[in-house]
């Protein structure tokens, strides 16, 4: 079927519009839904642009197939506790298919091509490998599949100084004699190699700035591929992807009150469990735990009460708990908000989708900054399974590893309420000091029970 190109080119720009509006209306959680739809619309469009220039329907009716069967799949089973990973996972493939489309084209031309295409093909491959080995690593830290703390031994990054510069002088090889095949595999190799390098000694709270990161390359990567393929919606594509992980990298690390440099290098949550917390026991601090009526009480005589939301709130799929229990506190005057920091969750955004999942009012959710002056004219402080994000040792615990990170001020409110497991340790390895001090109730189990016990509390009260 011959369709006139100027027809395809109007497809690809209609195509660039869409995801360029979907961008903006998924800044914020009131359009994200939309932004999503407007976004996916324009791949659609991009992807018959695309196809109507094929003559071999087969490998493309294949590969939406596939597509579409593995999309639906994740978003119809993966359960929210696991949509960190899903992302991380579905990233690296990102990563992975622009390396795949870089060594295909190289490698069918022998490298016989000029540095104008050679410089797209090599870095879409080693950026596009590098993305897709780290992500690979991040989604068996997420999944648990392996250990989430860093994992580091000596020299460790010199030895990451040393692949990335053979990474480089092979580039700068293949440049300069433009035919050799098994020098770019040894690239890829090597770029494959450094991609779990990079991310094996990242943990704790620092994965969810680590997935925006890999993201960032994802798209730069699309973007260098969009150059080989001389295709004009893959650049603009992959150019929105880079720059607003970048964005989004650079602002999640400013949240933490830490450098790029100081995330991926400095081998965060790899402190001991004895921190902060088990100091605070020594000298004299002890454990309060309560009851649901306890708290239910509390709760219910309060003028205004925050929820500080955390991945406990994930793992015990709560948010829907979390949801009843505001609605019925409202229906007594008290006035409800939800505290949510940059980086809570193990992605950036984690808790939105959350609580978006379980039509929780936008207006309702505040950011961090906007919610810690409000804590000292707070009555009580609701913290779901939000450890390292809520722990005072950032502010005064200089010898603590996540020293200087911005934290949600709970220890400003009048009376904390933290729902946990059990005293263990955050994702960061860190002990929270905020469980022994005075006006803190420990109330101890699953996020979801202990929350349903409080709805079925506060009605008696």
């Amino acid at each position: 079927m011959h369709v006139p190109q100027v027809w395809i080119d109007f497809g690809y720009l209609l195509a660039a519009v869409c995801f360029i509006l979907g961008l903006r209306f998924l800044s914020s959680p009131k359009t994200a839904r939309q932004g999503n739809l407007v976004a996916a619309a324009g791949m659609l469009v991009a992807l018959a642009a695309t196809a109507v220039q094929v003559t071999n329907f087969t490998f493309v009716i294949i590969g939406v197939v596939i597509g579409v069967v593995v999309g639906v799949a994740g978003a119809r089973f993966v359960k929210m506790t696991a949509m960190p990973q899903m992302v991380a996972l579905f990233n690296g493939v990102g990563g992975g298919a622009a390396a795949l489309i870089a060594t295909s084209d190289y490698l069918q031309s022998a490298g016989g091509q000029g540095p104008g295409v050679l410089i797209p093909v090599v870095f879409s491959a080693v950026v596009g490998s590098i993305s897709f080995a780290g992500s690979m690593i991040a989604f068996l830290k997420l999944q648990e599949w392996m250990t989430g703390r860093p994992v580091t031994y000596p020299g460790q990054q010199v030895v990451n100084g040393l692949i990335a510069l053979a990474i480089l002088a092979i580039a700068v090889y293949l440049m300069v004699t433009g035919s050799i095949p098994p020098a770019y595999i040894a690239m890829v190799v090597l770029a494959l190699v450094l991609g779990v390098a990079f991310v094996l000694p990242i943990g704790g709270a620092d994965m969810p700035v680590v997935i925006s990161l890999l993201n960032a390359f994802t798209g730069l990567a699309a973007a260098a591929t969009g150059f080989v393929l001389g295709n004009t919606v893959l650049i603009v594509a992959g150019a929105l992807v880079g720059a607003s992980g970048t964005l989004l990298t650079l602002l999640m690390s400013r949240a933490m009150g830490r450098s790029i440099g100081n995330v991926l290098f400095s081998a965060f949550g790899s402190a001991p469990a004895a921190g902060a917390a088990a100091a605070a026991g020594a000298d004299g601090g002890t454990v309060r735990s309560g009851t649901a009526d306890d708290v239910a009480a509390l709760l219910a005589y309060a003028r205004t009460v925050v929820i500080v939301p955390g991945y406990g709130l994930a793992v015990a799929q709560a948010q829907h708990a979390v949801r009843e229990l505001a609605d019925l506190l409202e229906k007594r005057g008290v006035e409800v908000k939800y505290a949510i920091h940059p980086v809570a969750g193990r992605m950036p955004g984690h808790m939105n989708v959350l609580l978006a999942e379980a039509n929780v009012p936008y207006e309702q959710l505040k950011e961090m900054d906007e919610i810690n002056p409000e804590l000292e004219r707070t009555d009580v402080a609701l913290v779901v399974g939000a450890n390292d994000t809520t722990n005072p040792a950032a502010k005064d615990t200089p010898s603590s590893p996540i020293y200087g990170m911005p934290i949600i001020e709970v220890d400003k409110a009048g009376n904390v309420v933290v729902l946990k497991r059990s005293m263990a340790a955050g994702f960061a390895g860190v002990d929270n000091p905020l469980y022994f001090n005075p006006k803190t109730t420990m109330l101890f189990g699953d996020a979801k029970k202990s929350l349903s016990d409080l709805v079925n509390a506060v009605k008696n009260v």
